[in-house]
């Protein structure tokens, strides 16, 4: 059985009154867009056209022991509860590996609800009640050992190809995603768009997996580069930070959005970070050197 985005939407409006009636506190649910829930209303009254943008929302939830709190990040697909729930629940007691189990048994449970079956208050209640032995478990790694051995870690470096990149919301969230998760790159927006994001393999695909909206086309991982390090890898890293790349349009077509971007500009920069190579893997073609 399926149902329409706009009886998926009331759905959601459902949950979203459920939850802040169990968490009424100012600030223990927190929307992304504040906006986002009477825009919801106005779509489906009809004083609005356009379709309204995903529900996003945190909910910071108090573990009681250990005493702790946890983050849970939410996104609502606009067909949730028929489309899978996106989750990612976040604490700073706990380390990568122990962040990771948590979200695969968190998205494991999620997993074996039916479509159609509203699952946010449900994931909210594992966490509640499953979390406390993420936590034990890494005090049982950490405490016995007084010299650790080196833990070997995967750098990975993505490039990562969309048609285009224009909406100035989805460029203001890769770049807020990309500072939060520590990874460092560039997203060229434009036509086409190129992204890339280097930094440890857990916050990359953490990355790859959030911006992937489920509406998004057109986009794709064209080039991974992985490299094994015990360092923290900040000495194999190409970029300092994250941030936006905007380079010239070819022709003088201003702010439409069918101009291309300049590739002889792009592949410039890459050679500057030392990434001449990824030019053909992106585009097809090879590179030519300007002093030639």
């Amino acid at each position: 059985m399926s149902a329409s985005v706009k009886e998926c939407l009331q759905l959601q409006l459902l949950e979203m009154e459920m939850l802040f009636s169990m968490f009424p506190n100012q600030g223990e649910v927190k929307l992304e867009d504040v906006n986002a829930l009477t825009n919801i209303k106005r779509y489906l009254e009809g004083t609005r056209e356009a379709l309204p943008p995903k529900i996003e929302f945190v909910i910071t939830l108090q573990i009681e022991e250990p005493k702790v709190k946890i983050d849970l990040q939410v996104t609502m697909p606009h067909s949730y509860p028929y489309a899978a729930l996106q989750l990612f629940g976040r604490s700073s007691e706990l380390d990568r590996q122990q962040q990771l189990l948590l979200n695969k048994g968190l998205t494991s449970y999620v997993g074996t609800f039916d479509p159609g079956e509203l699952c946010v208050c449900a994931a909210i209640q594992w966490l509640q009640d499953n979390s406390a032995s993420y936590f034990l478990n890494r005090k049982l790694v950490y405490e016995p050992s007084t010299q650790a051995k080196p833990v070997k870690n995967t750098f990975l470096r993505m490039w990562i190809y969309s048609h285009h990149i224009y909406q100035q919301d989805l460029r203001k969230k890769i770049l807020d995603i990309g500072k939060r998760l520590d990874v460092t790159g560039f997203c060229m927006t434009g036509k086409p768009g190129i992204i890339c994001v280097e930094g440890f393999k857990e916050h990359c695909e953490e990355f790859w997996h959030t911006i992937r909206y489920p509406n998004w086309k057109h986009i794709s991982c064209k080039h991974a580069e992985s490299i094994e390090t015990e360092g923290n890898g900040e000495d194999l890293r190409l970029f300092h930070s994250f941030e936006e790349l905007l380079l010239e349009a070819h022709g003088d077509y201003g702010l439409r959005n069918d101009y291309h971007m300049n590739l002889g500009q792009f592949l410039e920069f890459l050679k500057k970070h030392k990434s001449e190579h990824v030019f053909q893997i992106l585009f097809g073609i090879e590179s030519k050197s300007s002093d030639s």
